[in-house]
């Protein structure tokens, strides 16, 4: 399997760093340009720049730079609408091996192998992209990929280098200028309401045939959010990320992940305070729905440093005293010291402590920071699925005219894996 980095690779283990890294770039050029990949640059409002090769849409973008650290599942990252705006650094130093699924749907209608109908991260930062690409599912190039929706990539980059200048100074906003292309300002994607870009723009139902009648705010839905809902006997109503919560009814509502700044969405923050935290049906909120849930409850959120954005997260369920892996993307957190008493923390991160998830203390409101539904990364919350069910049918039961209200079917038990709370070094 042809890559960038190769030759490159196998040297650098036995050279040098300095070295090692003069020869990844000579080696990396020499393949590039027997390739036709033409030179680009990554440029930061800071003043940093790093020269690499060009592929996928042959145009400048600009947004705020981040990186991930997931090794698997760029397909369901890159289509992942929480990535709206963000030139996405993949920490993994091989990208593109596995090549790209096709464009179906399963049996609820919704993409089987990516989050979103489209590629939503601007623009992509990859050390070694794999020039050739091999697996059974695959139907095209990840530079094809990225060709087809207009998004540029760059290869070549020391990913690393990078990666470390993110953390040291912050997610920073930036821009992908390839050779040739007219220089273009640096924008702040976060000034913008980009859950609004993303939601919805009318009432969707998905799966009409079920049991449980479950509301989702579409603040940029993953398709598997859907999905996992859907497998569970839920007939989802997707609403926009504005939309009137009086003028619906449901048994639970679901407030979706999504990208961005969560002071935009003031309006989706006053319909949760009006009106869903005045009823008794369930509500859970998934990242992006964390946040407007804890401002909805009275209490403040903040940008961290760099963001948490990557499949090995390690977080605390406080219900338990055990440690969950999570997968995260997120770069806007809670205050745990401006919530209301009436609340409390339901998860923690054991990476720098900041809050992953919001429970309410006598009604069943609760939220988490990190993606229970897995694309790509962990499977150890899918739990709070069946828990969020659970407890739907049983204010159902309770608050329904028709006596006897069926309870969904018995699943795994949903209990968290037995794991050892562990300490994970940042």
């Amino acid at each position: 399997m042809a890559s960038l980095f190769a030759l490159a690779t196998r040297t650098a283990a036995r050279l040098p760093t300095p070295l090692a890294t003069a020869q990844r770039a000579l080696a990396t050029a020499a393949t590039a340009n027997a390739r036709g990949l033409k030179p680009s640059r990554v440029e930061l409002a800071n003043g940093v720049a790093l020269d690499g090769f060009a592929f996928g849409a042959d145009r400048p973008v600009s947004g705020e730079i981040v990186f991930s650290t997931g090794l698997v599942g760029y397909p369901e990252s890159m289509s992942d609408p929480s990535y709206r705006g963000q030139i996405l650094v993949f920490t993994q130093p091989l990208i593109g091996n596995y090549g790209v699924p096709p464009a179906t749907k399963d049996k609820f209608g919704l993409p089987s192998f990516f989050e979103s109908d489209r590629i939503q991260a601007s623009g992509i930062i990859v050390a070694d992209l794999a020039l050739q690409y091999s697996h059974w599912n695959a139907v095209e190039s990840l530079s094809s990929w990225c060709e087809r929706h207009g998004v540029p990539g760059v290869t070549g980059i020391d990913t690393r280098a990078l990666t470390k200048i993110l953390r040291q100074k912050g997610s920073a906003l930036g821009r992908i200028r390839p050779a040739g292309a007219a220089e273009t300002p640096f924008e702040n994607p976060n000034a913008r309401n980009l859950v609004a870009e993303v939601s919805t723009k009318t009432v969707q139902e998905i799966n009409p045939a079920g049991k449980f009648t479950i509301a989702v705010i579409d603040c940029g839905a993953k398709a598997n959010i859907l999905r996992c809902l859907a497998e569970r006997d839920a007939r989802i109503l997707l609403l926009p990320w504005n939309h009137d919560l009086s003028t619906v009814e449901y048994d639970g509502l679901l407030v979706s992940n999504g990208p961005g700044d969560p002071m935009t969405c003031l309006e989706t923050v006053k319909q949760l305070a009006d009106v869903a935290f005045h009823r008794p049906q369930p509500v859970f909120g998934i990242c992006m729905g964390n946040l407007l849930m804890g401002l909805a409850a009275g209490a403040q959120s903040y940008k961290l440093q760099f963001g948490n954005r990557g499949h090995n997260q390690p977080a605390l369920f406080h219900d338990t005293g055990k440690a969950v892996i999570t997968s995260q993307n997120h770069g806007y957190a809670i205050d745990l010291k401006t919530l209301p008493s009436t609340w409390r923390p339901w998860f923690t991160n054991l990476n720098d402590g900041s809050n992953e998830g919001l429970a309410h203390k006598t009604m069943p409101y609760t939220s988490v920071q990190f993606h229970p539904e897995y694309r790509g990364g962990p499977e150890d919350t899918s739990f709070l699925f069946d828990r969020f069910m659970h407890s739907v049918a049983r204010v159902k039961a309770r608050t329904s005219v028709h006596a006897g209200a069926d309870v969904p079917a018995a699943r795994p038990s949903p209990v968290p894996p037995e794991q050892e709370a562990v300490l994970a070094v940042a």
